[in-house]
């Protein structure tokens, strides 16, 4: 055999095992993603037994992020998210304050920096997109009143967390160049000279795509879809997705993420948009488990030994805390008790943007190993019992509506 194969090594154990744990969560009526975490652990560092390539797995980890942010800008849809605006908007901006405050608090009595704080209790508020998708799809919820207010409120999560992928670095060079409050007054102009370039170059990209990818990206794909060659069509939708991902951050030093973001958006804007979702949904779907894989790799199983109270009270504050939040909002803006308790049920749980700004961190060196193994753990556990909290929810709204 060649030597080189850890590429091959790395997706076959990846794919074999995330397919046998995922079948088991599965049928235990969890959602499969805990089986692509659990195989992450399983091929980590921190387990026994064949160890991945940690390089390639966060490479490929990277593709599954784009593809992500992909598809969630294909299904990002102004107008329904207008419909549902009024409630929506300020209920999921106030969710992410409130719940990213009680995270700041929890950091701080951890001894976490404020900057680890901020990335600890904004990594708790957000939803996980894949969990909540898939669960108001099994429940034929997606489409209902109900549904779309779900769906809205975590649009308008995700596009908050596409803004602090933005400025979570910058705000960071802030922190580093500010050691305190007062000294926060003298920042030096390379560092605002800095925050303005950023900027700017936010600006320009999404000036760019409005104006030029709007048009360019539609009509690039309508003429692909002349040839009627389907691999053709597919291959065109997987190019503009990671080539967009990959020209934001060569030229505008924008994130992976928020390149492939807008990417979907553009398509969005095309009458094939459906179609492309479809075809590319396969493809998006494997790097998808790839992405969680590879976050399982980096998780540390021993953290629920050694911050047993950090890890239940980070669990208590994704399920209990965030779903009250949730809740009270929907109720004091006088929607019904059913639509409270699915919305805050549906929400109760964190998912992919929470890796992915943990990750940021992390890397960063904006806190550390520790916190971001409680992060997965918290995860783990919510995504688990999120089918138990939602059939509660369900069930205690149809006794009332009895």
């Amino acid at each position: 055999m060649p030597h080189d194969i850890n590429l091959i090594a790395i997706l076959v154990a990846a794919f074999g095992l995330a397919l046998i744990l995922g079948y088991i969560a599965s049928r235990l009526r969890i959602p499969p993603l805990v089986g692509y975490l659990l195989t992450g652990i399983l091929i980590g560092p921190t387990t026994p037994g064949f160890v991945g390539d940690m390089g390639l797995a966060h490479q490929l980890s990277e593709i599954g992020v784009m593809l992500l942010m992909f598809g969630v800008g294909l299904h990002f849809s102004i107008s329904d998210l207008m419909a549902v605006k009024r409630l929506a908007i300020p209920g999921a901006i106030l969710q992410i304050v409130a719940s990213s405050l009680l995270g700041m608090g929890l950091g701080w009595l951890w001894d976490m920096s404020l900057i680890g704080s901020v990335v600890f209790g904004l990594s708790l508020s957000v939803a996980s997109t894949v969990v909540l998708l898939r669960s108001l799809e099994s429940r034929e919820l997606l489409y209902t009143n109900d549904g779309k207010i779900a769906v809205g409120w975590l649009v308008v999560e995700d596009l908050v967390m596409v803004l602090m992928l933005v400025l979570l670095p910058v705000a960071a060079s802030l922190m580093a160049e500010a050691e305190s409050v007062d000294a926060a007054m003298s920042i030096s102009s390379d560092v605002w000279l800095s925050l303005s370039i950023t900027f700017l170059k936010l600006v320009g990209f999404v000036a760019l795509m409005l104006v030029v990818g709007k048009r360019v990206l539609p009509w690039m794909l309508a003429r692909v879809a002349d040839t009627g060659s389907r691999e053709l069509f597919t291959l065109c939708v997987i190019a503009t997705a990671l080539g967009t991902a990959f020209f934001a951050a060569a030229v505008f030093d924008v994130s992976f993420a928020l390149g492939a973001f807008f990417a979907g958006m553009m398509l969005r804007e095309s009458d094939l948009s459906h179609r492309a979702a479809e075809e590319s949904l396969p493809l998006r779907d494997a790097f998808a488990v790839l992405f969680f894989v590879s976050v399982g790799m980096l998780f540390d199983p021993s953290i629920v030994l050694r911050e047993p109270l950090l890890l239940a009270l980070t669990v208590l504050l994704v399920i209990v805390a965030k779903t009250a939040i949730a809740a009270g909002f929907v109720l004091l803006s006088g929607y019904s008790t059913r639509t409270a308790l699915l919305v805050s049920a549906s929400l109760a749980q964190i998912g992919e943007f929470s890796f992915i700004l943990a990750g940021m961190g992390l890397a960063m060196q904006l806190i550390g190993q520790e916190v971001y193994s409680v992060i997965l753990a918290a995860a783990f556990v919510s995504i688990a019992v999120n089918v138990a909290v939602m059939n509660t929810a369900l069930n205690i709204a149809d006794r009332v509506d009895a």
